[in-house]
Formats: structure tokens, sequence, C-alpha cells
């Protein structure tokens, strides 16, 4: 069994190192980015936190109503991960159950779970995808990654979220139930929805979107899991370099728009946030209860799992509305 799992966890490094070196190299030649923050910067845009900036994001919490923006993990629940690339798909079983023996005062239940790390609400971490064999900051597969995972920037190097936290609803603005199948948003549309709800982007904001595609959600035939409306690549540069957001999430599977209009980069917002840029995402959000009582403008708390070395880790995001500035 060991030998199983140890050639399984090189299989995953094998993997790993493959998409990294063959399949995310796009026209421009572009390499991964620099942090400004220093060589041994892990984190990327999240140093934009500090505690004068979480401080000022909780000064401005209002009253105690708190929006859960996470997911339910149940077995047979969509998984684009496991469809895609043959991933773990979430299990859950019990370990132990009550043994009712006749005596027995104490009733013992236990239980464990499987899944891949990019399952459910989950945050994408800088070290999951790369350009021509490295990551955000320059880091190389060839001497950072092992069968145990990355030795940079892993989901444990996450600190906790506290930030100011924009939901920009992109379908309501459309007066949609969700958007059309494969639609890349445009920074009109961005600029639109912000318009018509009366918000403005500030830097160090987290920044959701809305594409409506959770009012389908459980219908694994109806969520089209390759065709997937999202966040299209010229869309991102406006909020990253424009806007200067530090974290971005959305409530579908893979944050941008699939399938990939750049036949040499099947995820190119993926490669341009994370190896580029340093902006970790979130991926599978729940926006719906934001959407519907109208919330654009909340104090957004997160603290990933602090898995060692892992490429993403589950999430469960929470949103508390802003008092209006005056």
């Amino acid at each position: 069994m060991t030998r199983l799992m140890t050639r399984a966890a090189r299989s995953c490094a094998a993997a790993a190192l493959l998409c990294l070196t063959a399949s995310l190299q796009s026209t421009a030649g572009d390499r991964p980015g620099v942090s400004p923050w220093g060589p041994n910067d892990e984190i990327g845009s999240l140093n934009m936190m500090t505690e004068e900036s979480r401080g000022e994001a909780l000064r401005r919490a209002a009253g105690g109503k708190v929006y859960d923006l996470g997911v339910d993990l149940f077995v047979g629940m969509p998984d684009c991960c496991s469809a895609a690339f043959g991933d773990p798909a979430y299990q859950f079983w019990m370990t132990h159950v009550p043994a009712r023996r006749a005596g027995e005062r104490v009733a013992h239940s236990s239980d464990a779970l499987s899944m891949n790390t990019h399952t459910g609400t989950h945050l994408d971490m800088l070290s999951h995808f790369g350009l021509h064999g490295r990551i955000w900051n320059g880091v190389s597969a060839d001497t950072a990654l092992n069968a145990h995972g990355w030795a940079k920037s892993g989901a444990e190097k996450v600190p906790p979220i506290v930030a100011r936290g924009v939901m920009i609803d992109l379908a309501g603005a459309r007066n949609l139930r969700h958007l059309p199948a494969s639609y890349a948003v445009t920074v009109d549309d961005l600029k639109a929805a912000l318009a018509r709800q009366g918000t403005t982007l500030s830097p160090g904001d987290v920044v959701l979107l809305r594409t409506g595609l959770m009012t389908l959600w459980p219908d694994r035939a109806k969520l089209q899991l390759f065709n997937q409306a999202g966040l299209g690549l010229e869309a991102a540069r406006w909020l990253v370099e424009d806007q200067k957001v530090m974290l971005l999430g959305a409530d579908n599977f893979g944050l941008e728009s699939f399938p990939s209009r750049d036949p040499q980069n099947f995820a190119p917002v993926h490669t341009y946030l994370l190896a580029e840029k340093g902006v970790p995402f979130l991926e599978l959000l729940w926006l719906e209860e934001l959407a519907r009582e109208r919330v654009y403008e909340f104090l957004f708390v997160a603290a990933p799992l602090k898995l060692r070395g892992a490429t993403g880790a589950p999430v469960r995001p929470l949103a508390i509305p802003l008092r209006t500035r005056g």
C-alpha cells in the first residue's frame, strides 16, 4: 500500500511538471513575474494587506448579518478537476459508528474524507499554474517541487484574509439568470455592472464576480463544466493593473471563460494572474444571497486550510455588510 501511495504521489508531481512545462505557453512568450516584494515573496498580491487595511475594513462592519459564501461538500458533487484531469473526486465515509452493544453508554462516531484540493469553494494559490517550468517569482519546479508538494507558495503560506470586498453582479446587470455559455467578460461589462450598482473599486479590494452559474447548482448537466462564462483576459488586466485589486473570485469552476480562445494556452487568465502577476483567486463561490439582497460592498474574511505545499485549499469565505462612508 505504501509503495502504491508513493507511486501515486510521484505521478501527481510528474503531472504538475508536465502542466508547467508543456501546456502553458502563450504566443506572447511570457515569463513568470518577479515580485516587487522581494526574492523571498511567496504570496504575491496578498502582501497588499496590512494591519491598517484590515483595521479599516473591520471598523466599517455593520451589524451582525453574515453571508456564507461557501458551498456544501458532498459525495457526487460537480467537480471540474476530477472530470478534466482525473483527480480524485470528493469521497466521504464513516470510519466508526456506534456499536450499540449491551451496556455501552458512550456512542462514538468518526469519519474520513478524500478529495483533490480544488474541490468546492477553494483558493487557487500561486503554485497552481506556471509558465515554462516556473511559477511566480521565478521559482523552478525542478528545485521546489516534489511528491509532497511545493516548497514555495504552498497554501500554508496564505495569511488570514481580511479586506474590503466588492461583488460585481454581471448577470444581474444584464437582467439574466446567468451569462451565456463560454461568454468572456469584458472591461465594458465590468464598468457597466459597477455603474449600475453605484460601486467603485479601490486598491487592495477583494473582487468577486457573479456570472449566475450557481443558479444551476448542483445540476451537473446544466452547469456545462467545460463551457462556462467567466473573466476574459483583458478584463483581468484591467482589474489587476488599473484597479490594483488584491484578490479575485467567481461563482464558477475556473474564474475565466472556457474553452480558451488561445490555442497555445488552455487557461490564459490562470497563467496571467498566478504566474505573471502573483494574484491568487477563489473559485466556486456562493454569491446568490448577496445578489438577492443587493449587497455589493462588504467586509470579506477568509482563511484557507493550511495544507503544506498544496496548490489550493478549501475555504469558507464570509461577507459582512459595511457601513457607508460618511
